[in-house]
This record gives structure tokens, C-alpha cells and sequence, in this order.
């Protein structure tokens, strides 16, 4: 009895369309090795305006489920469980998705782990049309309705202060994540919308290296990077590209003094 009930509940599961997220992260903890957890996500909704049911006027916005009514970046976050119990555990990713199938899919960046760079997503997409001008390979990228995040290889405060200090200005939208800090991934559910891949994950056995460009790469012959892994998506070095996201941020309105979400 109790294994024809396990049946119809992962029947059940797969039927409603919610196995994308836990396949997402098992993808990610076993075949990358990039350790993740289940972000907050968003409150369930509660009883509408009649306006709304009927169509007219706009829909209240969606909340997050953590205790702060004015949270910025409604369940884009991690909060129970807390960012340190990121993991790359098969089993316990299924217990955490099993219980919250719709709950966002978060990377724990830093350590071995991928960094990332995010920028407001007008800004983000000048900047890969001008990176992609100069033929500069680009890792994965990750996009809402409002930020672009580009995954890059595991850097250091170290060597990020070193790359920052040598710009004019560096925009306060840019924001930088690296050990400590967390990017939400495909196909999580947020409040900003959709959480989608705008460069989806490449294996390094499918692609070939294409030329170096000059124009953002601070003369580093290793600064196109790699994967740390045979089995990881390729990533290039946060130097690659770093140039390209100021200027684009610097040069795209409203991209370059507030921070967008």
C-alpha cells in the first residue's frame, strides 16, 4: 500500500509540471558540482481585489515568503534554509524539493563554486552584444525581466579589488558575487518573473576556443578561463569580461547609479 502511494505522489509530482526545478538542481549538484538549496520563494496568494479577478486593473505584486513585508527581491533569496547548508547531497536535494516542489533554485557561489557578475538587464545586453563583437567566449547567463548575471570562474577579493581599483568608476548596479553570495538559476519562479537562461550552459567538449580579444583582457594569457571540472559548463575569468559590464552599465540610462532589481 504504501509503495502504490509513493507511486501516485511522484506521478502526481511529474504531472504537474514541478519536477523542472528538482531536475535543475540534481543537474547542477551531481553532473557540476555546484552546491545550491532552496531559495524562500513567493507567498502563496491570498485573496484578490475584485478587480483583479475580473481583469481589470493591475494584479497586486507578488511577495516573498520571508518575514520582511518589503522585501526588494520578493523569493529570490535563500532564508530557511540559510545559504550554509548549500549542498551538492542528491538526497538531500530531494527531500528539500520534494516537500517544496516550486521553491527557487539557488547557487551558493564562491569556493569551487562558479562567481558571477550581474548588471541591470538593458545594460547586460549591450553588454554581450559588445563582447560577442569582440569574439570573447561567454559562460553562462542568467536573466530575469530586470538583471542579467554572468557566471564566471571562482575569483578572490584579492583579484576582483585588484580589477576594480584600475577602472575610472565602477556603477553602483554592478554587483558582484563571490564566495558568500548566491545567484538564483533557471527555471526558478521569482517575483521579478521568470527566471531564465539567456546563454544556456555549454559543455567545454562542444565549443572551441575563439580568438583572443584585447579589448577586455588586461593582458592575461589565461584570461578566457575554463571549467573547474571536466564535467562543469565552461567559465571564463571575471577579467574577460569586466570591462565591458562597466562600460555598459556606465553608458545605458538608469544602469549606472541605481540599483535595478
Amino acid at each position: 500500500m504504501r509503495e502504490i502511494l509513493g507511486r501516485r505522489r511522484k506521478l502526481l509530482f511529474r504531472r504537474g509540471g514541478r519536477s523542472a526545478l528538482l531536475g535543475a538542481a540534481l543537474q547542477c549538484a551531481t553532473e557540476w558540482q555546484w552546491p545550491v538549496l532552496p531559495g524562500v520563494g513567493l507567498r502563496s496568494g491570498g485573496r484578490q481585489p475584485a478587480g483583479a479577478r475580473l481583469g481589470l486593473g493591475e494584479r497586486p505584486a507578488p511577495r516573498c515568503n520571508c518575514p520582511d513585508p518589503d522585501c526588494v527581491v520578493p523569493g529570490a533569496h535563500p532564508f530557511d534554509p540559510g545559504l550554509l547548508a548549500a549542498t551538492t547531497d542528491a538526497r538531500m536535494l530531494r527531500w528539500w524539493w520534494t516537500n517544496r516542489p516550486d521553491a527557487p533554485l539557488v547557487l551558493a557561489t564562491g569556493g569551487r563554486a562558479p562567481c558571477a557578475v550581474s548588471l541591470p538587464a538593458v545594460a547586460g545586453a549591450r553588454a554581450l552584444a559588445a563582447l560577442d563583437h569582440f569574439g570573447v567566449r561567454l559562460g553562462p547567463v542568467v536573466a530575469t525581466p530586470t538583471r542579467w548575471s554572468l557566471l564566471v570562474s571562482p575569483y578572490d577579493l584579492a583579484e576582483l579589488g585588484e580589477l576594480l581599483h584600475s577602472q575610472d568608476w565602477v556603477p553602483s548596479s554592478l554587483r558582484f558575487h563571490g564566495e558568500g553570495g548566491y545567484v538564483v538559476l533557471p527555471p526558478s519562479p521569482v517575483g521579478a518573473g521568470q527566471v531564465r537562461w539567456e546563454r544556456p550552459p555549454a559543455s567545454p567538449k562542444l565549443s572551441t576556443r575563439p580568438p583572443l580579444s584585447t579589448s577586455f583582457e588586461r593582458g592575461d594569457p589565461h584570461a578566457q578561463g575554463g571549467p573547474p571540472s571536466s564535467a562543469a559548463p565552461w567559465l571564463p575569468k571575471v577579467a574577460t569580461i569586466v570591462d565591458a559590464l562597466v562600460t555598459a552599465s556606465t553608458s545605458t540610462p538608469d544602469g549606472g547609479s541605481r540599483l535595478a532589481y
